[in-house]
């Protein structure tokens, strides 16, 4: 091809990626020839310099330089399905607690991983050719941690991938966890504003406050109930998606998750008899369906934390009513994380506008 081409983004391609828009409709062209043509700004979208992890939108247009010099590149072998044994297609065909044209909501079990890594061969992705049918295999949109249960929601399409990891990316999806904590909260709801990086010297297993580094990161949290002062089952509500969120910032405000000895240490577990296993649960999953209605699921609690909330002399059906709010006054304690933050951000804002300023005499 000697001249440059001009692509329209159609609907099944709304959302997704930019390189991921060359492997469906131009597998003969590598990643790497993308990524060169982004840095020498011959790829364009609508017109403007485009790169390999840019969303694409439907009717924009997409720009293709140039490829007859590129080497002929023989196109990549469809993945074949892994071979499941009987129990593991029963184990996960068991977790489906939602189906419809367009998305499984799966209900995973603390312990299984999401998706492999070293080290990891069992995990959900692998398990989810269990569900392939003719739509093609289910493929993952969102992720919870290897001991976090709860709902989970996996699309059946390739259109149906695209909306949902735009609503993921753009906070339409509302996703609500239950958690047991250790300790009572003294206001009954709050927001938690701290911005989050990964800790040096952890390998990027670990996250940490950081107002210089930390992208920002925000909680909406609620006191379900109380176990005197012992212990609190709260409802929360990430309205940022950065890693180990939740479990860092109830650690922050000193409210680690009972069974979470990453964030928490030796305090995060309580005696009396209640599982040392981590009590982070994904309760329930709001978001829009793009053939049909919005989709809104609840999924069951696992054994240990259902028993734990038992032991703890909680009522699940209390759990998914929300109260009145009291409105008790606001602790300085609980807000000193947010208001730290709050106050750097505040700073290097007005350092950036006195920047290059000459300073304004003062009023006397």
């Amino acid at each position: 091809m000697s001249e440059a081409r001009t692509f329209t983004v159609a609907g099944d391609d709304d959302g997704i990626r930019l390189d991921r828009w060359f492997k469906r409709h131009m597998p003969d062209v590598s990643f790497n020839i993308v990524s060169r043509w982004a840095r020498t700004g011959q790829l364009r979208l609508d017109g403007k310099k485009a790169t390999p992890g840019d969303r694409i939108a439907l009717g924009q247009k997409i720009r293709v330089p140039p490829i007859e010099a590129t080497p002929a590149r023989t196109a990549r072998p469809e993945r074949k399905l892994v071979e499941l044994t009987e129990d593991e297609q029963r184990f996960v065909r068991d977790m489906v607690i939602h189906s419809d044209s367009a998305a499984f909501v799966l209900n995973k079990p603390p312990g299984l991983a999401t998706q492999g890594g070293s080290k990891t061969n069992q995990h959900l992705d692998r398990l989810l050719d269990g569900l392939a049918d003719e739509s093609g295999r289910p493929k993952l949109v969102h992720r919870l941690d290897k001991d976090t249960s709860g709902a989970l929601l996996v699309a059946r399409t390739a259109r149906a991938a695209g909306l949902f990891s735009k609503a993921f990316s753009g906070r339409t999806a509302r996703k609500i966890y239950w958690a047991l904590v250790v300790g009572v909260p003294d206001r009954d709801e709050g927001t938690i504003d701290a911005p989050l990086a990964k800790q040096p010297g952890t390998g990027g297993e670990k996250m940490h406050i950081s107002e210089e580094h930390g992208l920002p990161a925000r909680t909406k949290w609620r006191v379900i109930d109380h176990a005197g002062n012992r212990a609190a089952w709260v409802e929360l509500q990430p309205l940022t998606g950065r890693t180990h969120q939740l479990r860092a910032h109830m650690a922050a405000i000193g409210h680690p998750i009972i069974g979470d000895a990453k964030y928490g240490g030796a305090e995060a577990f309580l005696t009396g008899g209640v599982s040392r296993k981590l009590h982070l649960h994904a309760r329930r999953i709001r978001i829009d369906s793009p053939d049909g209605p919005k989709i809104d699921v609840t999924a069951e609690l696992p054994p240990h934390f259902a028993e734990s909330l038992a032991m703890l002399g909680f009522e699940i059906a209390g759990g998914d009513s929300r109260p009145t709010t009291n409105k008790a006054p606001v602790s300085s304690a609980q807000r000193k994380v947010a208001a730290a933050a709050k106050q750097r951000r505040r700073e290097r804002r007005g350092e950036r506008r006195s920047r290059g300023a000459q300073p304004k005499p003062k009023r006397r």
